[in-house]
């Protein structure tokens, strides 16, 4: 029992934690099926074990997805089975974790009775544990995200001896989290940047520059055999996965600016103007069903007409940012596909909303 004391309070937060998304996920969840990008997710993984490729039909190699939710879904299906709930546990799981963490950042930060509040709080907080009921990629990415937050304290905190095996689980890290969406890229950057500023102020000294540098490398070393792998099925260089074309034109464009149910948010490009409807035309024919190199082109064809928006529509543009900043506040996602959307009708969904 004495063992077990110092842990209490952080084994509590993680129970907890993990009952309430299981329960979210057997009520509000209850009847969830993959659609949309979860969909795809999913078919990706199932043609990973069946075809032996990365692939969202049979045999078509794609470089539009990040790799390593499928993967993690692939591993899923081979231990448990093809059902999506036990994809659904493990979500569960990283949720917790991502609770755990941030039990742990407050614990450091402030002491353990708010420490013990912060995870509480974390545990029940809807807009942390809606995404565990809901194939996409959000819990996994806010997992690794406050991980690294973490890491990167224990090193502004940790002893000389302590850090050179944080530096090292970083660049995992960080490896990890760009894996899992490509803007995991900036952080790297980031991580650069903010060990430069502690060198500076001193709060960093012993090695900075060589940790710094193990890091980086552990974390690209980790990334290049699929960005290796992209440059061998598409003959281009992409370091994670195409995709910011779609996300650029998805977010400006006429309906973004003028419906009030998508001000600053992000539609689909087919359906948001005539003149972004006209950007895709020629790709309509195997929209979903590209080849790498088709997925290049039409991404860089809908990179240029968000641009080319954004050029024609300079005056609107102040307004845009205004909504995008708003957005970034708003605790919840808008998203069709979440459970509580999917399943207005249940009680437990109307519940949490």
């Amino acid at each position: 029992m004495k063992r077990l004391k110092p842990i209490l309070p952080a084994l509590c937060v993680f129970c907890l934690a993990l009952l309430v998304r299981i329960i979210y996920n057997l009520t509000v969840a209850r009847d969830y099926f993959p659609k949309y990008d979860s969909g795809q997710y999913q078919a990706i993984a199932f043609n990973l074990l069946d075809e032996h490729c990365f692939c969202l039909h049979p045999f078509v190699p794609i470089v539009d997805r990040a790799p390593l939710w499928p993967w993690l879904i692939a591993e899923v299906a081979l231990i448990f089975g093809r059902a999506n709930i036990y994809d659904r546990l493990f979500l569960c799981a990283l949720g917790a974790g991502t609770c755990l963490f941030l039990y742990l950042f407050a614990h450091d930060l402030f002491g353990k009775r708010i420490g013990f509040v912060a995870g509480l709080i974390a545990c029940i907080y809807p807009a942390l544990y809606i995404y565990d009921g809901w194939m996409y990629t959000e819990s996994l990415y806010t997992f690794l995200l406050i991980a690294i937050c973490y890491c990167v304290l224990c090193i502004q905190r940790g002893k000389d001896q302590q850090r050179t095996r944080l530096w090292i689980v970083c660049g995992v890290l960080l490896a990890l989290l760009s894996l899992t969406r490509p803007n995991g890229i900036i952080l790297i950057v980031l991580f650069i940047v903010w060990t430069i500023f502690m060198h500076w102020r001193k709060v960093l000294c012993k090695h900075t520059l060589r940790n710094v540098a193990l890091t980086t490398l552990i974390a690209c070393a980790l990334i290049a055999p699929w960005t290796i792998r992209n440059y061998h099925v598409s003959h281009s260089f992409v370091p994670i996965a195409t995709g910011d074309g779609t996300v650029l034109l998805g977010a400006y464009n006429d309906k973004t600016l003028t419906d009030p149910g998508s001000l600053g948010s992000w539609s689909n490009p087919l359906h948001a103007t005539t003149q972004t409807s006209a950007t895709l035309k020629p790709f309509l024919p195997y929209l979903f069903s590209c080849n790498p190199v088709c997925e290049i082109q039409r991404e860089d064809a809908s990179k240029n007409a968000a641009f080319q928006w954004i050029r024609t529509h300079l005056s609107s543009m102040p307004a845009m940012l205004v909504y995008h900043l708003r957005n970034l506040w708003t605790p919840i996602t808008p998203e069709a596909d979440l459970p509580m959307y999917r399943f207005p009708q249940q009680t437990s969904a109307q519940f949490v909303l």
